[in-house]
């Protein structure tokens, strides 16, 4: 009997395929002597859609809002459909012995497989093959110890969990606002809440008073420092008091009253997970999450030499600790090479900040895989984020950067001034990027950055060159980047004020390492954020939504807290059903209190622009090729129409354009025979002729 082995994607099932020595085949699977390699392409079974619950679902009414299917039901993918049934037909093979899930190993991956089992029908024993890399090495040693598919039931069940929700949640809020306001609406568990959060950061920056204060600063040779009260209050909110201060300690000469040292050692950052990595690439790089995402994904898939991308985990397992030498061998043909070389010069002893079996779940951390990196093979993004790879993994199995930190005193008359110091004793893990800790950039007086620079020692005078007031300003707070944003959809306890609830999702977040891309990717798409520059900011399409969403949904802490509870049910420790019938509960609340809002829709005209077919504002959007369209806001309606832009090109009518066009052609053409072309001409002349 063979086995069945089926990957997620045709490059992943080609590779397996390869180290399995399957070689024949026809379209869409390899076969061997063992086994047969065959491969999705990411989902083939989706949620169906309302409408094969019930014909009355196809069309949007709010009456017959909420739809709860009591068991939700799937259709294959009408596209994809070939390959499902060509999986199907291997299923049934007589063969055929057992099936190995070989798709993705996280909880996208199990549901792409285990939904292919269901609709396919397949009764027979299965097994999980649960890598982290694509190497031939990993997959060798991968089959030689396949899990029990069943052990990953969990997984399963919380990943259909997360569709149901979604698409139980998402499709009745969205039906339930576009119908109460006739406007084409979209709102979800996770989407909605990151939307709200971007649109706070935004309020607090439009009601943000900037208020003036002045600080002193003074000159002391080669370092400067700064004037602070005896309570310690670098800033001063009159300028004459700080004028005062300067003059009192102007041509002064200054006494060092106190000096105090220590020496900080500064261990080296943890490795990437996945929204580490999407954080520091946007910030370094200037990638969107998604693009960290997709060449991360590249890295994994086609060069092999980044482990698996969408995981969590910050550390690696103790059993990974002997693999280290290769993986710093694999980086010879790199610019890191030398510091490579040192590091297998001494024994490799990685603390707890990096192996640490207790906080590696389903995966491990980014780093290389040990397979040759060769540049040369990478495209420019490839090269730059794989670069952050390495050089994190690197730092991770560097020492400690070792600085001493002073802090001294000065006295200048009556008046204080202060200033930080450091040098660097050991450069550690900091050697590696030539960058080090990274310093305040001095904007905010009270965390003054460290000068690199030795102080006179206490008791000693010094001289005082200048004495300087300076002028400053509260700045708002900064709206968001993708790399912010992230951030705070791992972590949004620390934006709930409430202490009880706040502690209650300290290990939540909205979305998935995995998914958090796509939800940023969505908001934009929908036109409710748009980019300024690198920041985030919400767009007067967005700010309506929110101010027409139940504002429950808007909260962090509702999604947080299911996302927690999926992680229940993927560890077992939680039975589904009882969360799908809360979300059931929840979505009655929710669409009840759309219907019985008083709350009004006002649009904001773009441009002054009104439909030619009902006379409803128009909205300035992107369509599904990007390109600029005015659209009617009305869901009754929905006419669109090209944005003139000046360029000279336009896209072909649409269908709405085309009915317009029918309809004005109708209501003011006075039904004569249309001018008659040169052929008409020719035909009548002809006619005359014969007469």
């Amino acid at each position: 009997m063979k086995s069945l082995v089926l990957a997620e994607k045709p490059s992943v099932g080609k590779d397996l395929a390869r180290v399995l020595g399957c070689r024949r085949g026809g379209r869409g699977y390899l076969e061997g002597p063992e086994y047969v390699v065959t491969w999705a392409m990411g989902h083939l079974v989706e949620l169906a859609d309302p409408g094969t619950y019930d014909s009355r679902y196809k069309t949007w009414k709010l009456e017959d809002l909420p739809i709860l299917p009591k068991k939700m039901k799937f259709k294959v993918i009408k596209r994809t459909s070939r390959q499902f049934y060509l999986i199907k037909s291997l299923m049934k093979r007589s063969d055929i012995g057992l099936l190995i899930i070989a798709t993705d190993a996280g909880r996208e991956g199990e549901l792409v497989a285990r939904l292919i089992m269901k609709l396919a029908s397949w009764k027979g024993p299965f097994k999980r093959l649960w890598i982290s890399s694509q190497t031939s090495k990993a997959i060798k040693e991968g089959f030689g110890s396949l899990k029990d598919g069943h052990a990953y039931d969990g997984l399963y069940e919380a990943a259909l969990c997360r569709g149901a929700a979604d698409w139980i949640v998402g499709l009745n809020v969205t039906r339930a606002l576009s119908c109460k306001y006739d406007v084409r609406l979209s709102a979800g568990r996770v989407q909605t809440p990151t939307l709200a959060m971007i649109a706070q950061r935004e309020k607090e920056r439009e009601n943000f008073t900037g208020k003036k204060y002045w600080t002193v600063k003074g000159l002391f040779g080669k370092f400067y420092g700064v004037w602070r009260s005896p309570e310690g209050a670098a800033r001063l909110f009159s300028r004459e008091e700080a004028v005062k201060v300067a003059e009192a300690a102007s041509n002064g000469e200054g006494f060092v009253t106190g000096l105090k040292k220590t020496v900080k050692n500064i261990p080296p950052p943890l490795a990437y997970d996945l929204t580490a990595l999407q954080r520091e690439a946007n910030i370094r790089l200037g990638f969107s999450a998604k693009k960290t995402l997709s060449t991360l994904q590249s890295l994994y898939e086609r060069h092999k030499i980044a482990t698996y991308p969408r995981t969590d985990s910050r550390y690696i397992t103790a059993d990974m600790v002997p693999t280290l030498p290769g993986r710093l061998t694999s980086l010879k043909h790199t610019s890191f090479w030398p510091a490579a070389q040192k590091l297998l010069t001494q024994p490799l002893v990685p603390g707890k900040r990096f192996v640490n079996d207790a906080k590696v779940t389903e995966h491990h951390a980014v780093i290389p895989t040990g397979d040759p990196v060769l540049p040369e093979n990478l495209d420019s993004d490839e090269r730059k984020l794989m670069n952050l790879v390495i050089q994190r993994f690197l730092e991770v199995l560097s020492s400690p950067l070792v600085k001493e930190q002073s802090v001294i005193r000065i006295k200048v008359r009556n008046e204080t001034f202060t200033a930080r110091g450091e040098r660097v004793i050991k450069r550690g893990w900091s050697s590696i990027s030539g960058e080090g800790e990274q310093d305040s950039d001095g904007e905010d007086i009270e965390d003054i950055p460290y000068q690199m620079t030795t102080f006179p020692p206490e008791g000693s005078h010094v001289k005082v060159i200048e004495i300087k007031v300076h002028e400053e300003i509260t700045k708002p707070p900064s709206r968001y980047t993708e790399g912010t944003l992230l951030g705070v959809m791992e972590n949004p306890a620390r934006f709930i004020s409430n202490t009880a609830l706040r502690a209650s999702i300290a290990s939540g977040g909205l979305g998935t390492p995995a998914t958090r891309a796509d939800i940023i990717e969505k908001i934009l798409s929908n036109n409710y954020i748009e980019r300024e520059g690198k920041t985030l900011r919400p767009t007067s399409r967005g700010m309506e939504l929110l101010a027409l969403v139940p504002e429950e949904l808007t909260l962090p802490v509702l999604t947080a807290r299911w996302e927690q509870r999926l992680a229940r049910i993927a560890e077992g420790s939680e039975k589904s059903s009882l969360f799908l019938s809360e979300i059931r509960d929840k979505t009655v609340h929710l669409v009840r209190e759309i219907r019985e809002s008083t709350k009004k829709y006002t649009p904001v005209l773009s441009r002054g622009k009104k439909c030619p077919l009902c006379g409803q504002p128009m909205l300035e959007r992107k369509d599904k090729h990007g390109r600029a369209v005015f659209a009617c806001f009305a869901l009754s309606c929905g006419y669109e129409e090209p944005v003139d832009t000046g360029s000279g090109f336009s896209r072909p009518p649409g269908r709405k354009e085309k009915a317009l066009n029918r309809k004005l052609i109708s209501r003011y053409s006075d039904h004569s025979e249309s001018t008659s072309s040169f052929g008409d001409l020719v035909k009548a002349a002809e006619k005359r002729k014969k007469k």
